[in-house]
């Protein structure tokens, strides 16, 4: 009996945090949506990417595969628990232990290592004996949506987060460090999925915020597919030339239209 409600607990545990990943996932998609799609839909069509809209049926797809994205990193998330309490990683609850300095170092490490890792396990899956496998999935969204964050084939989905479990056995992270991290990337995702430039015109030009990735640099991925492959950063694919010839060129026609005028740039 007593191992039936301990193994009770693990499961309820498990689907508490699949729920959690999955319904903070639908919290921040649904704003996006909500504001982009429905109710600012005419007020910011100017910066809307490509012109058309997609079908309902895309984004429930979109919202499904979601779904199993959220039970597989609540998977891994479960294994990283358990391995935790066996001691095999270094993850720490007290601040103390390091400082509030090394506490910020290692979020921003671990943004650049998810980064870096991001960018050549991106390339890899687009190999073509990869991508009907893995990533074929994602990219049946040509024209993504805020709900396509997380939509991901499951053999991808283990690949996206596999650098944390061993991220974590190699350096010490706070708990606090792998939560802040976990919204940093869904956010992330989400505005490169958004289908709307959010960035103000210049931003590609600034000598440091074009290091960042906009909503068109991703958006033009899923049109283009073999092209900007970053996921935060502009650093791999400019010292690469992965970057679409066009794309700053595409991000200034995005944001430099006038307001009365709607017409987006892709057809």
């Amino acid at each position: 009996m007593h191992i039936l409600i301990e193994y009770f607990g693990l499961f309820s545990g498990y689907l508490l945090t699949a729920l959690t990943i999955f319904f903070r996932y639908a919290f921040f998609a649904g704003i996006a949506f909500s504001i982009f799609y429905v109710w600012r839909r005419k007020h910011y069509l100017r910066l809307k990417i490509q012109e058309r809209f997609p079908k309902y049926q895309q984004i429930w797809r979109e919202i499904i595969h979601s779904a199993y994205t959220a039970f597989i990193f609540a998977t891994m998330g479960l294994g990283i628990y358990f391995l935790r309490q066996h001691g095999y990683t270094r993850i720490y609850t007290d601040i103390h232990d390091y400082s509030w300095g090394y506490l910020v170092f290692s979020f921003l490490f671990l943004v650049v290592l998810h980064d870096t890792y991001f960018y050549w396990m991106h390339r890899l899956m687009h190999h073509p004996r990869l991508f009907r496998l893995l990533h074929k999935v994602h990219h049946q969204s040509s024209n993504p949506t805020p709900w396509a964050a997380l939509s991901f084939h499951p053999l991808e989905a283990i690949l996206e987060i596999a650098i944390i479990p061993i991220a974590v056995f190699i350096l010490p992270f706070h708990a606090l460090v792998l939560l802040l991290f976990a919204t940093w990337s869904l956010l992330w995702n989400i505005i490169g999925h958004l289908g709307f430039e959010l960035f103000p015109k210049g931003f590609v030009h600034h000598p440091v915020f074009r290091w960042f990735n906009t909503s068109t640099h991703h958006n033009m991925h899923h049109h283009q597919v073999k092209c900007n492959y970053g996921l935060y950063f502009n650093f791999w694919d400019s010292w690469m030339n992965t970057n679409h010839h066009a794309y700053k060129e595409t991000f200034d026609q995005i944001t430099q239209k006038e307001k009365h005028v709607s017409k987006p740039v892709f057809p």
